[in-house]
């Protein structure tokens, strides 16, 4: 495979990088195999002072990351900013909490007094961390932060087309004070995950990625006896209640499918709307997709960006036809998108049977699935009628309504009157197909530690 930097909105090739030998991966695990032996016993106030200072820096140079961001995968300017501040978030989080994340608990048991029996948490080792290009910082923070608050490194092999954000990465953590090989960034093929997983210096696997890398992965993983976390693709729910603030729904449902331009695992890519509000939701949410302006990724006046490659275009039209071939309703919407660069034009597609391959099938790009429903339980059929589990949300001025219906969902996680998002400090993870296990806060901090208990007895005790 070839790691190369190309302007999404130019087609330039702007930089080129070999993809890593076996030797040059060995010494990648070597060298995060070593950073390891030294963090493991560094003090975790003094781990989380080497995150604070990755977070100064990010904060300081933030516009440079952004816009290499933009350079390589071509999403809004602003939006990568946006990432960027996020990954400090992340990371001033796991600075005030993990100390408390981390420290010993002790475990009632019987015959045994109060502070007998303690659960420690130890870090396993180094860590492989397969990322992907849609959010080139926020996928390694989202796994290097907490995972190197508790003591762990990791070896990265990035996407193919964010090479430059990958060493970015890796220099932000190299030059903030702790051992030389927290984060190593390796260019490494696909098949290299066989001798990254078989190497027994290396633990546990986290990826972010398709359904076919999470499968293939997680195979290679299971075979070794590795620990694994994915988190894959995802077809949201946005539902849209009868008693929805209708302004409200409109305005999220615009954002949610089409920001980082419709290229987020958990953007809202299935619009379920009751039949009271249908025909006017879709005339105002036309509208302001019609809205959107295409064109330069580095403007602050464009909102609607170029996909990350002419492949991703590629793709996504082969799927638009398909759907239309099988009878469903596709219509193109706004101004005609530019001939330069990997757009793709704004797209409705409705009449869509529930069960159907499009239904099931996941649009990574602007393209609006909207479903029709009688009522809540036939929103929450349709919703669920989905191989997707990653996340969703319901729109209802009646949150405690809209709380109930959010707990017959079949997903991961679900947000009440706003689309499926990212925090520093809320868990995310999915299940079925979107994958499984959590990433962020206490769940995520503990996904790649040994709990070991010490349970104390004297010579009399049942030892």
């Amino acid at each position: 495979m070839s790691y190369q930097t190309t302007n999404p909105y130019t087609g330039e090739v702007v930089k080129t990088f070999p993809t890593a030998t076996e030797a040059e991966i060995d010494a990648a695990v070597a060298k995060a195999d070593a950073a390891f032996r030294t963090w493991r016993s560094t003090p975790v106030a003094e781990r989380l002072v080497v995150l604070d200072r990755v977070a100064d820096r990010l904060e300081a140079d933030g516009r440079e990351c952004a816009r290499t961001i933009t350079l390589e995968m071509g999403k809004l300017i602003g939006e990568a900013e946006a990432e960027v501040a996020l990954c400090v978030d992340m990371l001033r989080y796991y600075v005030r909490s993990a100390a408390e994340q981390l420290a010993p608990r002790f475990l009632p048991a019987a015959g045994y007094g109060d502070t007998d029996v303690q659960l420690i948490a130890e870090p396993q080792g180094v860590l492989y961390a397969v990322e992907p290009w849609n959010f080139p910082f926020y996928q390694v923070v989202r796994i290097g932060a907490p995972q190197l608050a508790a003591g762990n490194t990791l070896v990265l092999k990035h996407a193919s087309n964010v090479p430059q954000s990958a060493l970015l990465m890796e220099r932000l953590f190299a030059e903030a004070g702790g051992p030389e090989g927290l984060i190593v960034n390796v260019f490494a093929a696909h098949d290299a995950s066989e001798q990254i997983l078989g190497d027994d210096r290396v633990r546990a696997v986290a990826l972010t990625g398709s359904e076919a890398a999470g499968a293939s992965v997680a195979a290679i993983a299971a075979k070794n006896l590795k620990k694994s976390t994915l988190e894959l693709g995802g077809a949201d729910a946005f539902i849209v209640l009868e008693d929805a603030e209708l302004d409200k729904a409109v305005a999220w449902a615009v954002f949610g499918r089409h920001w980082n331009c419709g290229q987020v695992c958990c953007s809202s890519k299935r619009i379920i709307v009751v039949d009271s509000l249908y025909e006017e939701f879709v005339e105002r949410y036309r509208a302001g997709v019609a809205r959107l302006v295409p064109g330069d990724p580095m403007n602050p006046d464009t909102t609607l960006a170029p996909l990350s490659s002419q492949s991703a275009v590629d793709e996504l039209a082969g799927k638009v036809r398909a759907a239309r071939e099988a009878g469903v309703a596709v219509e193109e919407v706004g101004a005609p998108v530019p001939a330069q660069g990997a757009f793709f034009q704004p797209t409705l597609m409705t009449g869509i049977p529930v069960g159907s391959p499009t239904a099931s099938t996941e649009f990574f790009g602007p393209v609006s699935s909207i479903f029709r429903v009688e009522d809540e339980d036939d929103a929450v059929r349709v919703a669920n009628s989905s191989p997707f589990g990653l996340g969703g949300s319901v729109f209802s001025t009646d949150v405690r309504h809209a709380q109930r219906v959010a707990r017959r969902l079949d997903t991961g996680m679900v947000y009440i009157n706003q689309p499926t998002g990212v925090a520093a400090d809320i868990p995310f993870g999915g299940v079925k197909r979107s994958g499984y296990g959590r990433e962020l806060v206490d769940l995520g901090l503990k996904e790649f530690v040994n709990e070991k208990v010490i349970a104390v007895a004297d010579i009399n005790g049942r030892f």
